[in-house]
């Protein structure tokens, strides 16, 4: 483990098998609570930032998906909170409401026995619910920024005894246009306060976040093979669009994949795509955006309980959703943006597990394949298939498109 004021995360870690959690300075409570919960070895993330973040430090980090990071924030903000308030003492932003329930899942799991209550505040659930839950008195809540921003508003959130502030998937929550809620909030709470930013990547606006509203920071990078995603198998095929439903189907009974997330760009594709597949296979549950709130967390539920077998989604659920049976990924529609392939394709390969992802491209479809692989550093091999042809009408080789594009790659 690197020392305390060690200017990097990782150059001077042991092996991860030499790590134990009771090197990191936690207490004998805490310890008991991860060895009930199943925790054995901290993540490289939970090894470099807890020990700061125990000692009150301002952290940036930048960790690749999967890595364990919500715990490596829960488990030292649970350790420094004081005897209860009734007031809320700490603050966790996440840009989506699937993220704070996740979130508010993975903490509940460590407060087991202690006098901690935690909050979930999103949309999609009746306000009044929240409301109740804050007058009843809450110590960690855990919102997307404008559900907290509307309860600030209305004065049902008090800030004024939080001092840690959390901050998970920065980069997604300034995407997404939350940039003026965080700084309002940000500016609602008091100073001093220790803040924890966690972002998958680190542009110019997180940076120019971190230094408006951090102070003496350290910044620790462990997803400097975040673009190779190694544990992750990735292939391509080049498929004609009506077939891709068949294509899908043949891939799916050939792997016999544990559960898996299949990718599509649309909300009507979700639907269409989704009925297509109940008729053939058991277990299959939809996601998108105009999907009811408690129809949501039903679905989800089914599939971290591993009933739903099949989940069709938007990029809804591209990032933020972490179940660690997810053997593979499909993304049926190639995604628009490259960087929501590798957010796609990272929701398998979890915790260091093997994970498969297809990639289905049609023929025209070279160009933003090529984009996918000059952002991620390396071609994604084609698949040979067996017993099915996925590719018939006469058209240019995917291949041949590659190489007109990868020029300069």
């Amino acid at each position: 483990m690197a020392p305390p004021d060690s200017p990097s995360g990782s150059s001077n870690s042991p092996a991860l098998a030499e790590v134990k959690f009771e090197s990191l300075g936690l207490s004998k409570p805490m310890l008991k609570i991860l060895a009930r919960r199943g925790y054995s070895s901290p993540t490289p993330i939970q090894n470099e930032l807890i020990p700061h973040a125990l000692l009150g430090r301002d952290v940036i980090g930048q960790a690749k998906t999967g890595s364990g990071k919500t715990a490596a924030f829960a488990i030292p903000l649970l350790e420094m909170l004081e005897q209860s308030s009734n007031a809320p003492q700490a603050i966790i932003l996440a840009p989506t409401r699937e993220l704070v329930q996740q979130i508010v899942t993975e903490i509940e799991k460590l407060i087991q026995g202690l006098d901690v209550k935690v909050r979930g505040l999103y949309g999609g659930e009746p306000i009044v619910r929240q409301l109740r839950s804050l007058e009843r008195g809450v110590d960690i809540v855990v919102g997307t920024p404008g559900r907290v921003m509307d309860l600030l508003e209305r004065r049902a959130l008090v800030l004024n005894e939080v001092y840690h502030v959390v901050l998970d998937e920065a980069d997604r929550m300034l995407d997404i246009g939350f940039r003026d809620d965080i700084e309002r909030i940000l500016r609602s709470v008091p100073d001093p306060h220790q803040t924890l930013l966690l972002s998958a990547t680190l542009s110019d606006d997180i940076r120019f976040l971190a230094r408006k509203y951090m102070h003496d920071s350290i910044e620790l990078n462990l997803s400097r093979d975040e673009m190779s995603v190694e544990s992750i198998k990735q292939y391509y095929i080049t498929v004609d669009h009506d077939k891709k439903l068949d294509l899908l189907q043949h891939l799916l009974q050939k792997d016999q994949p544990r559960q898996c997330i299949v990718f599509t760009r649309t909300k009507r594709g979700v639907e269409k795509l989704g009925q297509r597949l109940g008729r053939k296979f058991g277990g299959v549950g939809l996601i998108h955006g105009d999907l009811a709130q408690p129809a949501r967390n039903r679905v989800m539920a089914g599939f971290r309980q591993g009933q739903v077998k099949i989940l069709v989604a938007t990029d809804v659920v591209g990032r933020g959703i972490d179940v660690e049976g997810i053997s593979h990924v499909f993304n049926y529609d190639i995604p628009e943006d490259p960087e929501n392939y590798v957010h796609r394709i990272g929701r398998t390969g979890r915790m260091g597990r093997d994970g498969v992802a297809y990639l289905f491209v049609c023929p025209d479809e070279g160009d933003p394949l090529t984009n996918i692989e000059m952002l991620t550093g390396k071609p994604i091999p084609s698949f040979k298939l067996d017993g099915f042809v996925a590719h018939t009408r006469r058209a240019p080789d995917q291949r041949e498109y590659k190489e007109v594009y990868r020029i300069g790659f």
